[in-house]
């Protein structure tokens, strides 16, 4: 699960609910041949929230005559997990604390940054404020928001209403609290003690990467797939701050998309420790512990475990 993506070129920006509704069976009509509960296993992403996989879904089960676990994501009166809308921000929170953790430290106190306002970095916010840690940015694509003090429970619950029921952007949020606000700018350039890329791909770029370390930033967990591009990704770990790769820091929306196929959502913290003990133990390297090498060597492990089981060579 989670190895396969797709999507279109349709922008649901300024688009009524109908007509997201008619694009979401149109696309349905023609992707349910190739999806199933034993073939490849869709949930939502970028522009993809529970309005979506809503109208999917219900176009799936009208064109199939059934009802089976053929998409995550799904609400939770039809199916869905109470956890799915949070599983990918909190198992990177959980991820990244496994991270100081094992440095004899935790979230508590320290100053992070976060990037987008969807799902992953909504709920990755929240997280983290649960856990003691002070929230200073949030992003969409118009600019970010800055908090010196840190976003309360009550500003990140108006946020989560305006991007999720509104469908609104941050300038409007600014504009209701009197924020700072920076149009059309990154929030990397913002000292913080640990950086949340949580919006969308190749989000981190090298010049940010130098940013984030001579500020001080100690670790980067991605929430989002491949924020960090791969010459900042090298940048940062050469510097010796810690990277938390997607395909082990954001495993929480995966595990959660397998949990919510047999309703067992509990075991997401665990899980995430898990994936951080499987990390540790193949990314040893002189005394150090690289997350990256780490994930690479234990999924690799993973599926070539898996072949040999299968017979094949």
């Amino acid at each position: 699960m989670g190895g396969g993506k797709g999507g279109a070129d349709f922008d649901p920006k300024g688009r009524s609910d109908h007509e997201i509704m008619r694009f979401c069976q149109s696309f349905m009509s023609g992707l349910f041949r190739y999806i199933g509960e034993d073939v490849d296993v869709p949930a939502g992403d970028i522009g993809v929230g529970a309005r979506e996989i809503g109208y999917l879904f219900g176009q799936y089960k009208r064109l199939r005559n059934e009802f089976t676990g053929a998409i995550t994501g799904k609400g939770t009166a039809y199916g869905g997990s109470r956890l799915r809308p949070e599983a990918t921000g909190y198992g990177c929170v959980y991820f990244a604390n496994e991270m100081l953790k094992a440095q004899e430290d935790g979230l508590e106190g320290k100053t992070c940054v976060v990037s987008g306002s969807g799902n992953v970095a909504q709920y990755a916010a929240e997280k983290l404020i649960e856990m003691g840690a002070k929230v200073v940015t949030l992003s969409d694509r118009t600019g970010f928001i800055y908090e010196p003090d840190g976003f309360t429970k009550e500003r990140l619950d108006w946020v989560i209403d305006l991007k999720t029921n509104r469908h609104g952007t941050l300038e409007e949020y600014a504009k209701e609290f009197g924020s700072e606000y920076h149009v059309d700018e990154k929030v990397w350039g913002v000292s913080c003690d640990l950086a949340f890329p949580c919006a969308t791909q190749n989000e981190i770029q090298l010049s940010d990467a130098k940013e984030l370390v001579s500020n001080g930033c100690r670790a980067v967990a991605e929430g989002a797939n491949m924020p960090v591009h791969f010459d900042a990704a090298e940048a940062i770990e050469a510097s010796g701050v810690m990277l938390a790769p997607g395909k082990a820091a954001n495993a929480g929306g995966v595990a959660i998309s397998g949990l919510e196929m047999t309703q067992n959502a509990i075991r997401m913290r665990k899980i995430m420790r898990g994936i951080h003990e499987q990390c540790v133990e193949y990314g040893q390297d002189n005394g150090r512990i690289d997350y990256v090498k780490g994930a690479n060597v234990a999924g690799f492990i993973k599926v070539a475990d898996a072949m040999l089981a299968y017979g094949v060579v």
